[in-house]
């Protein structure tokens, strides 16, 4: 069985660790003890004195629940939000809950619903729902991938005068509400670079089905993907990579946005 630790996040940029390889998915770090449950967590809190005080704030948390049969519940939320006095510079997060096989089957339905906001982007919220067939592609001592594709529906509501958002407003598209079903499909890897060193990457590659599938060419990839180095039994170094490349997007934005950051991990 996977081992589920507490963890503190101490991030060594001015960002935060927005990842969706769970810990769960790593390769490193198995344990034969049988739990019921096990729990992440991570908070982490800046303040600099400039003309206004600015204020930092992050913290994310995974409840991961062992059921009978080999099955899995993974409830994920995760939170980041930055403030210069009353100036929201950053609002963003999201959460989510799955049902899945915990990798001892080569094939089984992967449920899920998840909620989210960006306030940077524009997006004061999209809620989702849906299901994959998730399929053992290899599962190996270290190493392992997995491949899955299903559809999910989404409704978002997006939102030009959100406090934080970082783009040019067009006047005509302030405030958009979109409602449709995509096709969902992911690719999973995980493996050990050497005892003290793994790596876990995810891709999701999702197409709009709507309007006759007129857009069914403007895809989105998001790509997430952590490198850990374990210094010692407790302390571990992470960096973290995502991004989104969206050609379907309901405002005039940038198609391509990411996150790099570094962090320092405490398994407890």
């Amino acid at each position: 069985m996977r081992l589920i630790y507490c963890s503190i996040i101490i991030t060594l940029s001015h960002s935060y660790l927005n990842a969706q390889v769970l810990n769960i998915d790593r390769e490193n770090g198995q344990d034969t003890i049988p739990k019921n449950f096990g729990m992440v967590m991570g908070v982490d809190f800046a303040s600099d004195k400039q003309q206004n005080d600015f204020i930092e704030l992050s913290s994310s948390s995974e409840l991961d629940f062992f059921l009978k049969n080999d099955l899995l519940i993974v409830l994920f939320g995760q939170v980041d939000m930055a403030f210069n006095g009353n100036n929201v510079i950053e609002n963003n997060g999201y959460f989510m809950a799955r049902y899945r096989d915990n990798d001892t089957r080569r094939f089984y339905p992967d449920a899920y619903l998840q909620y989210q906001w960006n306030g940077i982007l524009g997006i004061k919220s999209r809620a989702l729902g849906g299901i994959n067939g998730r399929l053992e592609l290899f599962e190996k001592t270290h190493i392992d991938s997995y491949a899955a594709i299903g559809t999910f529906y989404e409704d978002e509501l997006w939102d030009t005068e959100l406090d934080a958002y970082g783009f040019d407003v067009v006047e005509d598209q302030t405030k958009v509400r979109r409602k449709l079903f995509r096709l969902n499909t992911n690719f999973k890897m995980a493996f050990e670079l050497s005892e003290k060193i793994d790596f876990a990457m995810s891709h999701y590659l999702q197409f709009p089905m709507n309007e006759s599938f007129n857009n069914f060419d403007k895809p989105r990839w998001f790509m997430d993907s952590d490198l850990f180095f374990e210094v010692t039994e407790n302390i571990s170094f992470n960096i973290h990579y995502d991004h989104t490349i969206d050609y379907y997007r309901a405002l005039p934005i940038d198609l391509y946005y990411y996150n790099l950051n570094l962090g320092i991990q405490l398994n407890l």
